[in-house]
């Protein structure tokens, strides 16, 4: 039974994890700082992946999640905007040949929907859509078991549809992403422009003012609060009405710190799909989860990834 290695690389850390191919628990699990604006990100990437390289077994596969865009199909990281030094760079084809064995590589949201589907809230299901929503808005899809990835490798961009065209800016530079209608900043921003404007609210004198904050002041009575909750909640449910019918999964999963918010943000929701949805056939069946892998998502993808991309030996 060989060895997989699992690596995800994070804008603050990098974790690789040595697992065998039957097993979630992890045999040696190792971090190191990214240190992204500092040259070298590469070279501490390898001796972080050697520090955790068994000495008397064979590993089979590198599986690594990275931030984004990237192609999965060449291992070229085109431009990951943490790390500036790593624009067109061929991260898996580098790594494959410092440790001879092949490596397979996604973005981080597709591979978290990886290894939500073999291991985690998607487990039995053929056709998967997950959607993280934290600082930003992700996700990936599962259709007929296999990873929807695309001509180019860039498939499931799911926080940049267009939901409201000259909505406000997206962290890209386009206007109306639903990244910058339902993402943490989106909510707080909302409400910020919504104090200047006049409004009142509970969160009008708070300075560092966090979704959590907002979610709070929702459930505790703060009109202001519960209103942007329920447009975030609207605008997420327009934008999954639309991915049901590109995509029509049976599980739709939600990960990211907002997805934890309750019913002031699922109650709006869910009437915005079940008004927007274009037949409700879409509905039927459908089954909603929260994510169930927490932190660990990009390591198991990555686990994912490489061992349905390997034969077992």
């Amino acid at each position: 039974m060989g060895l997989i290695i699992s690596v995800d690389i994070g804008g603050t850390q990098i974790r690789a994890a040595l697992y065998r191919r039957d097993s979630l628990n992890a045999l040696r699990v190792e971090k190191i700082k990214t240190l992204a604006e500092q040259p070298g990100v590469f070279q501490r990437l390898e001796g972080l992946v050697a520090s955790i390289w068994p000495s008397d077994e064979k590993v089979d596969a590198i599986g690594l999640a990275s931030p984004g865009p990237l192609d999965p199909h060449t291992g070229t990281i085109i431009a990951t905007p943490n790390i500036k030094e790593w624009r067109n760079f061929p991260l898996g084809e580098t790594l494959s040949e410092k440790f001879g064995v092949p490596v397979f590589m996604d973005n981080d949201a597709n591979l978290a929907c990886m290894g939500e589907w073999k291991y985690g809230a998607g487990q039995g299901h053929h056709n998967v859509l997950f959607l993280t929503i934290s600082t930003g808005i992700g996700g990936g899809v599962i259709v007929h078991d296999r990873l929807l990835q695309g001509f180019h490798g860039l498939a499931a961009e799911l926080g940049h549809v267009t939901i409201l065209p000259d909505g406000p800016m997206c962290g890209c530079g386009k206007r109306g992403h639903i990244e910058a209608l339902a993402s943490g900043p989106a909510i707080v921003q909302y409400i910020r422009e919504q104090v200047k404007a006049g409004r009142t609210s509970s969160l009008a004198n708070l300075k560092n003012l966090t979704t959590r904050d907002v979610v709070e002041a929702a459930r505790n009575g703060d009109l202001l609060a519960l209103e942007t909750m329920q447009r975030a909640g609207k605008y997420l449910g327009i934008a999954v009405a639309n991915y049901l019918a590109i995509f029509d999964p049976s599980i739709v999963i939600f990960g990211g710190g907002v997805s934890q918010s309750g019913p002031v943000l699922f109650d709006a929701f869910h009437a915005s799909l079940n008004e927007t949805v274009f037949d409700p056939t879409y509905l039927k069946n459908l089954a909603f989860a929260r994510a169930a892998l927490g932190d660990d998502a990009g390591l198991l993808g990555a686990l994912a990834l490489a061992t349905v991309s390997t034969p077992d030996h």
